[in-house]
């Protein structure tokens, strides 16, 4: 059984969002010939969802600014934009994103006292999403994906799909991936392929 998980292809992670990656909209023409090949059994999309207010905005920490290392429940962490809330705009899926296509969408992030970058996780390791017991329920052998962004959700969720998922052959989409900085997606990019996940293109995974 073949997944394909594609990462948080959503308005405010693409060009006008809140929190956008650089050229993270031309993920979703790569994406979406990725999903109509074919090619995969499955296909599952994950969606950061954050509530109103959610602590790792650096709106709800007075006197932070976007960008700035902070704290959450005693932890340090990276403050962002206020992005993806629930039930707006921002956190939809890209329009020309090919949605009715996708078997399964795993939201994420939804504890306003820690953060969710992995699809299977989250960031303190406590609480899990169900992902890998949904994957693993039905069978699935080999897992692609990719998204947005590199040097973030996507690298925690390939990084965890390899732990958590161990019979599991994991492959990083490159091209259909983009990160928020050069140098953190290079380290990502490292750590993935340290960690025993695959580099392959769209080119390779259509093959």
């Amino acid at each position: 059984m073949k997944a394909l998980l594609l990462i948080d292809i959503q308005n405010g992670f693409c060009p006008g969002g809140n929190l956008p990656v650089p050229d993270g909209d031309q993920v979703v023409p790569v994406a979406n010939k990725l999903i109509d090949s074919g090619k995969y059994d499955l296909i599952v999309a994950s969606q950061d969802w954050h509530p109103a207010g959610h602590g790792s905005f650096a709106s709800s920490h007075p006197g932070k600014k976007p960008f700035e290392i902070g704290t959450l429940s005693g932890k340090p962490q990276m403050m962002w934009p206020d992005h993806c809330v629930q039930n707006t705009k921002d956190a939809e899926f890209h329009p020309a994103f090919h949605l009715d296509a996708v078997d399964f969408i795993q939201q994420k992030g939804q504890n306003p006292a820690v953060d969710s970058y992995s699809a299977f996780r989250d960031n303190d390791q406590a609480a899990l999403t169900g992902l890998a017991a949904y994957l693993r329920d039905r069978g699935v052998t080999e897992l692609d994906l990719c998204g947005l962004a590199t040097d973030y959700c996507v690298k925690f969720s390939a990084i965890d799909a390899v732990e958590m998922l161990p019979d599991v052959t994991v492959r990083f989409i490159e091209d259909a991936s983009r990160g928020i900085d050069p140098a953190g997606v290079k380290a990502a990019i490292d750590e993935m392929r340290a960690r025993g996940v695959a580099m392959i293109s769209s080119k390779d995974a259509l093959a």
